[in-house]
């Protein structure tokens, strides 16, 4: 039979208290990356995990359009402001209820609040902007101001109207 180790996010199993313990290097990295020294929750390798949700960004001929993977964000606790040039996208996952006397061998998905901001060119057109949630995915439109988006010029033949001498 196998031997099930249980991995929480928000407590990671010391040597001394698991004799199964391994030390994760893809986990120790992504902690130290996420270590934020101004809120004080560093306490060795156990910080707190958050919901940190990847975003998309990319631009086409008369837009942005920005992607997120939102899953299990309820559309009532998504926030999304544009003020001047600066997108923030800003929600709360909640956790799920857990029955008393469940056992859990692993708990990895996150839970908690995120806030992202963008700051988006001057060619953004504020009141066109426009956002859809479809899947857990977060699909915001930001289009651009039509002086902004690139336009085609014709190029004509002269019509050789000039007198001849």
């Amino acid at each position: 039979m196998a031997t099930l180790i249980r991995r929480d996010n928000r407590d990671v199993a010391q040597p001394a208290t698991n004799p199964n313990y391994r030390l994760d290097p893809l986990r120790v990295m992504d902690a130290l990356l996420r270590w934020d020294p101004f809120r004080g929750e560093w306490s060795g390798m156990t910080q707190a995990a958050e919901f940190a949700p990847r975003f998309d960004l990319k631009e086409t001929k008369d837009a942005f359009v920005i992607h997120a993977d939102l899953p299990g964000v309820k559309d009532e606790d998504l926030n999304l402001s544009l003020t001047g040039n600066q997108l923030t996208i800003s929600g709360k996952r909640e956790d799920e209820h857990r029955q008393e006397g469940d056992a859990y061998y692993a708990v990895e998905r996150s839970h908690g609040t995120f806030a992202r901001s963008f700051s988006m060119p001057e060619s953004v057109d504020a009141e066109g902007v426009s956002a859809d949630m479809k899947n857990g995915v977060l699909t915001v439109r930001l289009p651009k101001k039509p002086e902004a988006q690139p336009r085609r010029i014709a190029v004509g033949k002269s019509g050789g109207t000039g007198a001849k001498a």
